[in-house]
């Protein structure tokens, strides 16, 4: 490509050492995607006792595990808690020096160790197997000193650290995370962990937005802005103005919903406006969505349908408007 006057041409050893470090990101991308299919095809009746073992469990889970592997295990417990096990994650040094009774009798004990012979991991083993604590081991090694002591042990397939030199861990943990996230799922499925239950556990941030009931959100009492199918369209025009939410709902003499009249409806019908009703603009058949629908739902339904507001109705008499919710609430809110 032929420079503009002035400037300086890319610099060919730069262009060689971007498509080098782009060639090293998707094969290390690769190898993993890769090793996690082995994973998937690997897994069998262990991982079935595992979860099994998770139900029964009366107490919590603790996770347990080493370097690389330790900081995997704080990521499970997590993920186990935030989708209806109680877990906690105990550092096996810690352990050693006081925490051990942090594992009670009842608990679950998930040890992760890709070597399965990590020293620090010996006194928790121990007092678990003392105190009749069940063991999940997730090792790569079979015949290790952890997956023998254990209940159930999970075994990793042999795969090849996308370090470069083979010794990092990097795949073997990607597996881990992985795994860790099945167990949760298919332990929260067992249970039949509600969306209503994951909302309990999930009250702050993006996910506690996603499942924050509509209700919490939208316009209602005086500020909705509703008119009925005889009002004449000047004064339609002045309570969308008053509401300021680019729309106005029309109800019938029961106070059923049965149109919308939105800024494009009134475009659409500029040139009999003042000598038109509310029922001759509207449009018949909008979107609505019942009280108590997730944010997340509510917000679908608004960009599938290049929609901007969306009335909430009843769920005891559907045909009742209560609320209205506008993109500009998600926006607010950091949803969109």
């Amino acid at each position: 490509m032929a420079c503009l006057p002035g400037e300086a041409p890319a610099a060919p050893q730069a262009i060689t050492e971007t498509a080098a470090i782009l060639a090293t990101g998707r094969d290390v991308l690769d190898l993993e995607a890769r090793s996690l299919l082995q994973l998937r095809d690997a897994l069998d009746k262990s991982f079935a006792d595992a979860v099994s073992l998770i139900l029964a469990t009366r107490g919590r889970v603790v996770v347990s595990g080493m370097g690389k592997s330790g900081h995997i295990s704080r990521k499970m417990a997590a993920t186990f808690a935030s989708t209806g096990t109680p877990a906690i994650f105990v550092h096996p040094g810690e352990a050693a020096h006081g925490d051990l009774g942090m594992l009670l009798a009842g608990d679950l004990l998930i040890a992760l160790s890709n070597s399965g012979a990590t020293p620090e991991l010996r006194p928790i083993t121990d007092y678990a197997r003392d105190i009749g604590c069940p063991i999940v081991a997730i090792s790569a090694q079979q015949h290790s000193p952890l997956a023998q002591g254990a209940t159930v042990s999970i075994i990793l397939p042999p795969v090849r650290e996308s370090c470069p030199v083979n010794i990092s861990p990097t795949t073997s943990t990607t597996l881990m995370l992985a795994l860790g996230d099945a167990l949760a799922v298919a332990a929260m499925e067992q249970r039949g962990i509600t969306r209503e239950q994951l909302e309990r556990l999930h009250p702050g941030g993006s996910i506690g937005l996603r499942l924050l009931p509509v209700n919490e959100i939208m316009h209602g009492g005086e500020k909705l802005p509703l008119v009925t199918a005889a009002t004449p369209m000047r004064d339609a025009i002045v309570v969308m103005t008053e509401k300021s939410l680019g729309i106005a709902g029309v109800v019938d003499a029961d106070g059923r919903l049965v149109g919308t009249i939105t800024d494009g409806d009134l475009r659409r019908n500029v040139d009999r406006l003042f000598t038109s009703r509310a029922a001759d603009v509207m449009t018949r058949g909008p979107k609505t969505v019942p009280d108590g629908t997730y944010a997340e739902d509510a917000l679908s339904i608004l960009t599938n349908n290049k929609i901007t507001a969306l009335f909430v109705m009843d769920h005891v008499d559907p045909g009742r408007p209560v609320g209205l919710v506008h993109i500009h609430d998600f926006h607010r809110l950091g949803m969109v």
